[in-house]
């Protein structure tokens, strides 16, 4: 595993410069950040918009002590620790970065060069990728006694630190991969564990399931649900209960982890002009966007969870790969000259 590199100060455009840009992703999560890379090493000058106040997205918001499994080159890292790499490799050819700017709106004009407006600026680009992941999320809250009460005080939705958890007993809600996950890793720090799911089948990698029911200290209640949580001034039981038989239990418990989903919202998405299918950006497979009446919109792309394919498989790996397709692409267009030319790093001079 690479060393754990420091998260260099991105360089934040002035406001009004009036330049035009090669490409700019909108996204700064893990996939806009290697298409930034992917773009610099094509010799693109590029931006980087993120509504966010910081890079990396998800990695670095919600979960930046939970480990990613699925990333190549990694047998497993720190969500945070690959978003500060990733940010290292994104940086290295000296994209620019707005950081803390929503896009409300873009549009092209008959030159081909489109203006993307934000609450803070007007950005202009020749070519233009969405990588904004699934939007803004919320946690699916669980409507159960005593939980909206205890919030913070011993009921979580996140992790931001595991060391919250160290030597508590922890009773996580939920069977889905960040259910798991998260049993692996506080494993170690949690005086207990103990797991309900509401059913028996589980959606998660079939390594992590193995580890669960096979060779974990977790204790895994099938068929089970939380019908609330009791205390003080914090988290002291948790009432569970059979969803067959309606069958009670109590568990005393110091913390409860709820990992039941999110709500993803597209938000100002949702008026850029773009076809839509839900909550999702149908690409094709070229990785180019159309408008709502299903033209093609030249020089627009996207990537990442919010793009839609037949066959879509929503992982960083796979989004790195869509982001790499929709840069080869764009670079056709802001250089026409480069069509059909097959280049990858290993026969470039870097």
């Amino acid at each position: 595993m690479s060393a754990i590199l420091q998260e260099p100060e991105p360089k934040t455009l002035p406001r009004e410069n009036g330049s035009i840009t090669d490409v700019t992703i909108i996204g700064g999560g893990p996939v806009g950040l290697f298409g930034a890379f992917y773009a610099g090493l094509r010799k693109m000058s590029v931006k980087i918009i993120d509504s966010l106040p910081e890079l990396g997205g998800q990695l670095s918001t919600l979960y930046p002590e939970k480990y990613v499994y699925d990333m190549p080159g990694f047998p497993q890292v720190l969500a945070g620790a690959l978003a500060r790499e990733m940010t290292e490799q994104a940086l290295r050819f000296e994209p620019q970065v707005c950081l803390g700017e929503m896009v409300l709106k873009f549009e092209r004009d008959p030159e081909g060069i489109i203006t993307l407006h934000t609450q803070r600026a007007q950005h202009r680009t020749r070519t233009l990728i969405i990588a904004t992941g699934a939007g803004a999320f919320s946690p699916k809250r669980l409507n159960a006694t005593g939980v909206e009460q205890f919030e913070g005080k011993g009921v979580y939705y996140f992790v931001r630190s595991k060391a919250q958890f160290e030597g508590k007993r922890l009773l996580i809600v939920g069977g889905g991969d960040s259910a798991v996950d998260w049993a692996m890793n506080l494993a170690d720090s949690a005086k207990s564990i103990t797991l309900i799911h509401r059913r028996d089948k589980f959606r998660c990698h079939e390594e992590s399931l193995d580890w669960l029911m096979n060779r974990s200290q977790v204790e895994t209640i099938l068929w089970h649900e939380l019908a609330g949580v009791m205390g003080g001034e914090q988290v002291e039981c948790a009432e569970i209960f059979d969803n067959r038989t309606q069958e009670k239990k109590t568990l005393p418990v110091d913390a409860v982890l709820l990992n039941i989903g999110f709500s993803a919202d597209l938000g100002p998405v949702k008026q850029w002009g773009v076809r839509l299918e839900g909550q999702t950006i149908p690409v094709n497979q070229y990785m180019q966007v159309s408008d709502t009446e299903g033209q093609l919109i030249p020089g627009v792309y996207c990537a990442g969870d919010v793009a839609a394919f037949p066959g879509k498989l929503k992982l960083i790996a796979t989004g790195c790969g869509e982001i790499a397709t929709a840069v080869y692409h764009a670079k056709t267009v802001v250089d026409p000259s480069v069509r059909f030319t097959q280049v990858h790093s290993s026969n470039m001079e870097l």
